[in-house]
Formats: C-alpha cells, sequence, structure tokens
C-alpha cells in the first residue's frame, strides 16, 4: 500500500528583500545592508519545510507565465516536491516585499498575482493528490473558494485538514473554520479569530501572558477541534475540544519556546506549519504533542538563516540540534 502523502495548496511569490538596521519612517530613504532575491509564499514555504522534514509531499499552485514561475517549477522540482501549477496568462506569479531589520524584525507587502486566481476547477482536476493524501495543509494567501474547495475535497476523503490563518483573510469566517480539524494561528491571527467568530475581542499582545485556562477557553470559542497557537518567545499552545483528541493526556498545554540565534524570523510561522504536518504524517500513532515539540525546534532553527523557503531546516539538521522527538519530552 502507498503511504500517505502531505498536500500543500497554497501560495508561490517570488521574494524580494531588503535588510536593513531599522525600517525607515514616511517620507525617509535610507541605504540597505544587503538585497537578495528568493523563492517565497507560505504555501511554497510550508511545503518545503514539509518535504525537508522528510514527508512526501505535494503543492498546488499558481503562477504567472513568467521568469518568476519558470523559477518556481525549477525549485520544486529540485526540493522534490511534486508541484501541479495552474499558470495564468492574465496576471504575474506573486511576489513579496521584506524589509529584515537588525533585530531579526521583519516588515512584508504582498502582490498575491497568480495567486488570488487559483480556481476550484484546477483543484478538482487535482483529485488523485487529495486521494493520496493523508494530511492536507492551506492558508489564506489564494482566492478563498480555492481554500474552501481544497478543505471539502479533503474533508470527503477523511483527510486531515490544517489550516494556516494567515494572513487572515476578509472572507474567513466560522463556517471555513468549521471545514478544519486544526488551525496554526499566531497571536494577532488568533486575536483576529476570536473577534471574526465573536468569541471574544481580545488585544493580540496580551494573549501570551494569560494564563493556560484562560487560552483554553478562548481558543474553544473558534469552534475548531484543535488550536495550536504559536506565541513567540512563550512558545505555543494547544488546545483540543476532547482531551483524547490525536491521542495527548491533556485537553490544553503549553510548550516552552527554543532557543535560537535569530537572524531572520521571516519564515518561522511557515517552517512551524510545515514541520507539524510532516511530523503528524510521519508518526500518526504518537501524540499529536510529539508533533508540536518538533515543529517548534524546526521553526527555531529557521530564524537562524536569513530567507523563507532556503531557511527552512532538514529533519537531520533538527535531530543534530535537538535529538529526536519524544512524548515524554517536557513543556
Amino acid at each position: 500500500m502507498t503511504a500517505p502523502i502531505a498536500l500543500v495548496v497554497g501560495s508561490y511569490n517570488q521574494d524580494y528583500a531588503w535588510r536593513v538596521e531599522r525600517a525607515p519612517s514616511a517620507g525617509e530613504t535610507l541605504r540597505g545592508d544587503a538585497f537578495r532575491t528568493a523563492a517565497g509564499g507560505k504555501g511554497f514555504n510550508q511545503a518545503v519545510a514539509c518535504v525537508r522534514q522528510g514527508a512526501p509531499t505535494a503543492f498546488v499552485a499558481a503562477i504567472g507565465a513568467d521568469a518568476a514561475g519558470d523559477g518556481a517549477r525549477r525549485l520544486a522540482a529540485d526540493e522534490g516536491i511534486d508541484a501541479r501549477w495552474q499558470v495564468r496568462a492574465d496576471t504575474a506569479t506573486g511576489s513579496a516585499c521584506i524589509v529584515v531589520e537588525a533585530s531579526g524584525q521583519n516588515r512584508i507587502i504582498v502582490a498575491l498575482g497568480a495567486n488570488e486566481r487559483l480556481e476550484p476547477a484546477f483543484l478538482r482536476a487535482c483529485a488523485a493528490l487529495f486521494d493520496a493524501a493523508g494530511v492536507l495543509l492551506v492558508q489564506l494567501e489564494n482566492d478563498i473558494g480555492a481554500t474552501r474547495a481544497a478543505l471539502d475535497l479533503a474533508g470527503s476523503r477523511g483527510v486531515l485538514r490544517v489550516l494556516n490563518p494567515a494572513p487572515v483573510h476578509d472572507a474567513l469566517d466560522a463556517a471555513l473554520l468549521g471545514r478544519c480539524d486544526v488551525v496554526t494561528p499566531n497571536e494577532s491571527e488568533f486575536a483576529l479569530l476570536l473577534e471574526r467568530t465573536g468569541g471574544a475581542r481580545v488585544e493580540a499582545d496580551t494573549l501570551a501572558c494569560r494564563d493556560d485556562a484562560e487560552l483554553h477557553r478562548l481558543a474553544r470559542g473558534l469552534g475548531v477541534p484543535t488550536v495550536v497557537a504559536t506565541l513567540g518567545a512563550r512558545g505555543c499552545f494547544v488546545s483540543h475540544a476532547d482531551a483524547r483528541l490525536r491521542g495527548d493526556a491533556q485537553p490544553y498545554y503549553r510548550i516552552a519556546a527554543e532557543r535560537a540565534g535569530v537572524v531572520d524570523t521571516t519564515g518561522a510561522g511557515d517552517a512551524f506549519s510545515g514541520a507539524l504536518v510532516a511530523a503528524l504524517l510521519r508518526a500518526r500513532d504518537r501524540p499529536l504533542r510529539d508533533a508540536v515539540v518538533h515543529a517548534n525546534r524546526c521553526a527555531a532553527l529557521s530564524t537562524e538563516r536569513p530567507g523563507a523557503a532556503e531557511a527552512m531546516p532538514r529533519l537531520a539538521d533538527v535531530e543534530r540540534r535537538f535529538g529526536s522527538t519524544r512524548s515524554e519530552d517536557k513543556a
């Protein structure tokens, strides 16, 4: 029997990144310390993270009929990703402007281009990938109709559906969240999801400081079986609707952040989501906690190199630094 695959439906962007001492103020021009262009897009970053963590990975996305799109094809092939591209002649491949400060913090502007033209019909034409999938991972840099279609195609096949709700889309609502089994928001996305679903109105920068019982109460307001929220330097938090979900012994818990020599935080959230899905696929009989610990470690390592997709560590890198993940790992 063929082993199931990780299926990522998402975006490809060509990243254009500048490194500066600090971000410019309005009307100010600064000299940059360095410039680079490389592959990005939340979907592609997560697909690279997933395949580098040892999971057979397929990727579905839209690109333009341009040089950046040609580069995307080559990069996916080089990574060993089974990519299916909807090529759009009516718009350019997505692009992103990234300003990285000396502290490692970043500011990003995205022109999604072809990503917003990914069609549900193209996804349905990729039905064989959904048949082969063990886990689906989606984000919100595509047309929302395509995201819904991907979740529905996976749901009809009993595939575990993971949503990284970034960036939060204007059309995101409780109905779309109800199609998901797991969501992986950061603090600002968590706060926006709560507001969108009527769960609560909270300040994003207060979430990490709240006690675990309060975070669990808020997470249950999203209506998703499992919430895995990343909280930056305060680690990540897991909340289940049922304590027995996904092999965990507790209905909620927190995992501490790993130490890292931060250079660039651009792809850390993507490293986390991609590594989480890879771990879920590779060790389906183990508790979710193990997958979260592993994803946390992968995200930490990703911040020690500049860039997005190319900064994703490999499984051997994670195990060399931290060892293998075991159920007895402590928070």
